[in-house]
Parts: structure tokens; sequence; C-alpha cells
């Protein structure tokens, strides 16, 4: 994406601006008997992208609506920028974007009528409507597309477009959900550096998805939600730090694939080690998950030599944030 989007805060003004750009007090919200919200709290500094995850049915699209006005709720507090926010607090709304997961687009405009549209609803002036618009389709990277009607775009040209129409507004911040579900490595890495590019020039992302190699690369700070309440909250590397797993080592060992003897004396042998939480054996594989430590390969290794055991393939892995959440919750975070 182009990088001459222009900036709408400086550095000194978020800066000089503490206040956080959304603060969720002890949000409680019911879907009859379903506790869908369980005084969850939130709060985004300004100027960072905030990682939002959780399995479906968490609460993360509720709590989103809520903080956007669009639910109401049975208790708590939603502060943007300071400011209680409601259904009518169109001030407010005015400085916020959102890209929805679902393609938000009129089939019967073009890529440059349908950008036009959406900036309408927070410009009404047209001449500055119409800079606004030429410099969002020149950020997306979609000038050679201005007369396409959406249904011939590309999957990834479409997510672009989509972009554009929530952040045509120039909005200081902007809620980003799954933007990068089915499209193309290109067009994947195209839509984060344009997130990043949008970071950096002053807007506060708040960024939803399930792919947790995107949230490691570009959030500042991750929440994680289940059951409609907080259960962990921090950097990447703070997360992985609340579980015990610091190491995970595979090595293909096939010979144990038809030995049970050899084998459970292996996996005996394994889980013996001091370090070693785990051990799991399946299609010709060892798995051994391990506590923090310099020399978690080395007596592994050293632990199947003594077992007589030949390795072939040999890799290790520091937890991923999907590690942190089964650790948590049990539970895959694709679910």
């Amino acid at each position: 994406m182009n990088t001459t989007a222009p900036i709408p805060a400086s550095a000194a003004q978020r800066t000089a601006q503490p206040t956080p750009a959304i603060r969720v007090t002890e949000l409680v919200k019911h879907y009859g008997d379903n506790l869908a919200l369980d005084y969850l709290s939130m709060e985004v500094r300004r100027g960072e992208i905030y990682g939002l995850l959780g399995p479906n049915g968490s609460g993360k699209t509720t709590a989103i609506n809520c903080i956007l006005g669009l639910l109401t709720y049975d208790s708590g507090e939603i502060r943007i920028f300071g400011e209680p926010m409601g259904p009518t607090s169109y001030d407010l709304k005015r400085r916020i974007g959102v890209v929805p997961q679902d393609i938000a687009v009129f089939n019967e405009l073009t890529v440059e009528e349908n950008i036009s549209y959406f900036c309408s609803l927070y410009v009404a002036d047209r001449a500055r409507r119409t800079g606004l618009v030429d410099e969002a389709i020149a950020f997306v990277g979609l000038d050679d597309y201005r007369t396409y009607r959406p249904r011939k775009l590309s999957g990834g040209l479409l997510r672009r477009l989509n972009i554009a129409c929530g952040i045509v507004h120039r909005p200081e911040l902007i809620f980003f959900d799954e933007p990068t579900v089915a499209v193309d490595p290109q067009s994947r890495n195209a839509i984060l550096e344009g997130i990043e590019q949008l970071n950096a020039q002053g807007s506060t992302i708040v960024y939803t998805s399930h792919y947790m190699e995107e949230v490691e690369q570009i959030c500042d700070r991750i929440q994680i939600i289940d059951h409609g309440r907080q259960i962990a909250l921090g950097t990447a590397d703070e997360l992985k730090r609340m579980i015990d797993v610091g190491e995970r080592i595979s090595i293909e060992a096939p010979s144990l694939t038809g030995d049970d003897d050899t084998r459970a004396r292996t996996i005996a042998a394994l889980r013996a080690l001091p370090a070693v939480h785990d051990v799991a054996f399946e299609q010709d594989t060892l798995t051994i998950s391990c506590a923090q430590g310099a020399h978690n390969l080395i007596d592994v290794l050293q632990a199947l030599r003594q077992a007589d055991v030949p390795v072939g393939h040999v890799s290790s892995h520091t937890p991923t944030l999907n590690d942190v959440f089964l650790a948590l919750t049990g539970t895959d975070l694709r679910d």
C-alpha cells in the first residue's frame, strides 16, 4: 500500500493526550439467559495496535458492537477518547472507522463511487471528500481499478476496497475485524503493511484475527477473552511467559511406531527429565513440551541416544499464542 497517506494525529499530539482511546469498565451484556459479557474491562492506549482474541462465541463481536454504540448493555461504562459512548454519540462515531470481516460494499457502484459514498457519511463538503477519496484509493493501491465494480475484483482487491471504505474519512480509531480472511499471501502482506502504516501515522487500531502469526507481528498488546471475560492481557512475550511450556521439541522417530515396549520406555525416560512437562507420539513423531531451559534439546537427544532410538528431523519451537490459549482454556484459538 502507498506510504503517502495523510497523518490523522501527530506523535506529539498523542503524547499530550494520555486519555485512553477506549476505556471499557465492567461491561455486562445478556442475551436472554445467556451471559455474553461478564464484567469485561478493556483499555486501549492511544497510538497502539491492540489485539482482541478469543474463540467463536467468546464475546468479541458483542464487545465491539457495544463499544461502537450499536448494542445496548446491562451495566458498565464505555468511554471513547475520554467521553461517554452511546447510540447517539455521533461526534465520537465520526472519529471511528470500521473494517468488517464481511465485504460491505455496493455491487452496483464502482470502486471510486463506493469509497465516495462511505466518505459522504462522515464528510459533507464535496471538495474535501474528493481529496479524501483520492488519498484512500492511492493508499490501498486501487488507482487502476477506479471504474471497476466489485464483482470484477479479486478477493485481495475486494479486501483493499473494504479497507478504503472504512478509513477514507481519516478516523483516529479503526476496528479491523479479520481483514485478511481468504486472501493470498501477497495481499495479506499488503494489508498488514497498510495497517502498520495507518498506526504509524497516528491511528489507534483494534485488531481481531484467528491468524496468530499476524497478531504476533503487528500487535503491541493482546487481550484474550473467553465466555465474555478477560483471561489474559499483555504483549506476546508476556502472554507466553504465563504458561509453563517454554519450548516444544519435535523429533521424527519412526522406529517407535511398531515397537510398543521401546516406545513406552522411551516416553517414560523423556518424561523423567526435570524440564519435561509432557511427551506425545503421533505419526512417527515425538513431541516434547518443556519448561524454559538452555539445554532442553541436548538433554532430550541424550535420552534418546541412551534408549538407542534413531532420530530423523529435529525441530524446536518457542510457544505460540495458540499454545497460550490452549494452556489457559483447553480450547484451540481457531475453534
